[in-house]
């Protein structure tokens, strides 16, 4: 017999953390990780996105590949945010390592040497890959945010931060790449630009 995916456990306002410790769902620790499954599920559309844009393009494949390497690294932040210190000691599992850091570092240098120097903002506009990427570098500035505010009460690694924030910086530089690969000029902050209703008729 399959077992159910329903507990009924979380019913009253609660769940569990790694080692059963039960908290609020309006706990910080849970917002926290919450937003990291947030941003895993996006990042899965963003790898879809950008097969449907690209025809052939090595450096989007290499993104792609990059892309599963996150999701299978935010599962380990989202682990050890899910684990609180003072009540569990930390799983393997759940302890993200500094190479993953590293790896994020070498592709933002990597693209930042093959990218146009911005002159500019940029718009998040585009191919729909590009704003989803957009998108994902947004939903990963909140997921920074909230793992700041676990971090008042309770110690988080350094390398949970390093790793974020790397990711939010990586993405905005991919969604460049996915325009300019698939041939999207893009669109910059014009402080200049006005609208009326009679441009809208």
């Amino acid at each position: 017999m399959a077992s159910k995916i329903y507990t009924k456990t979380g019913d009253s306002g609660e769940t569990s953390l790694v080692g059963g410790k039960r908290i609020s769902k309006a706990d910080d620790r849970l917002e926290a990780y919450g937003t990291i499954d947030e941003l895993n599920s996006f990042l899965g559309a963003l790898y879809y996105m950008i097969n449907d844009d690209i025809e052939d393009s090595q450096e989007l494949t290499n993104d792609q590949r990059l892309i599963i390497y996150i999701q299978n690294q935010l599962f380990v932040v989202g682990a050890n945010l899910a684990t609180d210190p003072e009540a569990t000691e930390y799983k393997d599992a759940s302890i993200l390592k500094p190479e993953a850091v590293t790896v994020l570092e070498q592709r933002i240098d990597k693209l930042s040497d093959i990218l146009p120097p911005l002159k500019q903002f940029v718009l998040p506009s585009g191919a729909i890959a590009a704003c989803q990427a957009n998108i994902c570098r947004a939903v990963c500035r909140r997921a920074e945010r909230a793992i700041h505010v676990v971090a008042q009460e309770s110690q988080v690694d350094d390398t949970i931060f390093q790793f974020v924030n790397r990711l939010s910086d990586y993405l905005f530089l991919l969604s460049r790449l996915i325009n300019i690969e698939t041939g999207y000029e893009e669109r910059v902050w014009d402080q200049q630009i006005t609208v009326t209703f009679k441009d809208l008729a």
